[in-house]
């Protein structure tokens, strides 16, 4: 069965990598959680705006849209650090924990790869719609940079998967902090 991974140094011993991953997946996290927070507020103001009758804030819904977009992906990194995603293993359940664990690390390293695809993908994505120039209808800001959250967040996903599945798969040569 998947064992949670402690997040914020709870666990003896943690390595350098593990706390550097630690540090980059809360900034990613806490810079999603303000950009969520600053989106609400902007949302706040201009319905007190029109409210008030001084108008709405010209764009809030593209900038609201632009925003949730950005930020859905700095999210990721965290959760998988903390093993947060979901994990079916209804049919694994009746095997012994050593052939659980090692079944949870192959999955980890598949998870990995998927995030990595992924990645590349936004990043492909990214460089196609930045070379169209495409903008929003009101703002006319640029919609490529959407794209550099979403990157960052599946990249770092990806990095931390892997090394959690490598973690589990040889203890003695990655140590990023998982408990065996």
């Amino acid at each position: 069965m998947a064992e949670r991974l402690p997040i914020g140094g709870e666990q003896e011993g943690d390595s350098l990598l593990f706390q550097l991953l630690h540090v980059s997946c809360t900034a990613l996290a806490g810079l999603g959680g303000l950009v969520v927070l600053g989106a609400a507020l902007m949302v706040t103001l201009s319905v007190a705006s029109a409210t008030l009758g001084l108008g709405a804030i010209r764009g809030e819904f593209e900038l609201v849209e632009l925003s949730c977009a950005a930020c859905a992906s700095l999210f990721l990194p965290l959760c998988q650090l903390a093993r947060g995603h979901v994990m079916v293993d209804v049919f694994t359940n009746w095997l012994p924990g050593a052939a659980n664990r090692t079944i949870d690390a192959i999955w980890t390293l598949v998870f990995g790869l998927a995030w990595g695809l992924l990645c590349w993908r936004l990043f492909q994505g990214m460089v196609e719609v930045r070379g169209y120039g495409d903008r929003t209808m009101l703002l006319s800001a640029p919609i490529w940079w959407v794209y550099i959250p979403a990157v960052l967040g599946t990249g770092l996903s990806a990095v931390v998967a892997a090394l959690q599945g490598l973690a589990a798969l040889f203890p003695s040569t990655f140590r990023i902090g998982t408990s065996s």
